[in-house]
């Protein structure tokens, strides 16, 4: 059991990449606390996995949801170990000149703002313990410009930085916080704009880089790589940004 009486916060795990991680981290004897916007997935998803976990609907865009799923761990299980900030939403492939405001804010309130949140309330927690670590999904398109649209690549470049930010703060204090740079994985993000028109000009000028994508990859893929970083095996890897796409940055 590799993470034998940790205790975990996923965000996202009602469905795709954060289901997988929380299934993954139950089975190596983490206890799981199991966040998501969606109440019924969430749930659905506490009655699927075998082990110590518990469902909490949260809106990561919402300071005091972010509060409330890390003091539901320490209530639940007494301390912290590790945090995954899976939840995201992707945009509508505009170009800096035609991103209406509502989709920057929106990626950036739950790509960007919600991790800072958690992080913000676990840190102490886990620095009060003697350590603890952190892993932030990103993606392809927090190392290039080619994968989406401006609001979701600002949105991830920003999470990168708040990554390095923390590990360097923290690396003293047994702290570790990584990244994953994500690849095309088989996921419902889309869904998070589902019903609205995206910028099918820009879709256009993205075309050759989306061509450069080796293949895709399953919620599964994802888990075992968060898996290694959130663990102990891992414990000299720390402001790392760890690309997991077949390939496809170093196109």
């Amino acid at each position: 059991m590799r993470l034998q009486d940790k205790v975990a916060v996923v965000t996202g795990a009602g469905s795709g990449i954060g289901f997988a991680i929380a299934k993954r981290f139950a089975a190596e004897g983490a206890k799981v606390v199991a966040v998501d916007l969606d109440a019924d997935a969430v749930d659905a998803a506490v009655t699927e996995i075998d082990g110590a976990i518990v469902g909490v609907r949260g809106d990561v865009a919402q300071e005091a949801d972010c509060i409330a799923m890390i003091d539901r761990a320490v209530a639940d299980f007494g301390r912290l170990d590790i945090l995954v900030n899976n939840a995201g939403v992707m945009d509508l492939f505009q170009s800096v000149a035609d991103v209406d405001n509502a989709t920057w804010r929106r990626c950036m309130s739950v790509n960007v703002d919600g991790p800072m949140y958690a992080m913000r309330r676990a840190v102490p927690l886990m620095l009060a313990q003697g350590g603890g670590s952190i892993v932030n999904i990103a993606s392809v398109a927090a190392i290039g410009g080619g994968a989406a649209g401006a609001a979701y690549t600002a949105s991830k470049h920003a999470l990168i930085g708040l990554t390095k930010s923390t590990a360097f703060q923290y690396a003293k204090y047994g702290l570790r916080c990584n990244a994953l740079a994500l690849g095309g994985v088989r996921t419902n993000i889309m869904d998070s704009v589902k019903g609205q028109a995206l910028d099918q000009a820009a879709l256009g000028r993205l075309g050759a880089y989306q061509a450069s994508n080796p293949g895709m990859l399953d919620p599964d893929d994802i888990a075992n790589a968060v898996l290694f970083v959130a663990s102990d095996e891992a414990r000299h890897l720390n402001g790392a940004v760890l690309p997991v796409d077949m390939g496809w940055s170093a196109a």
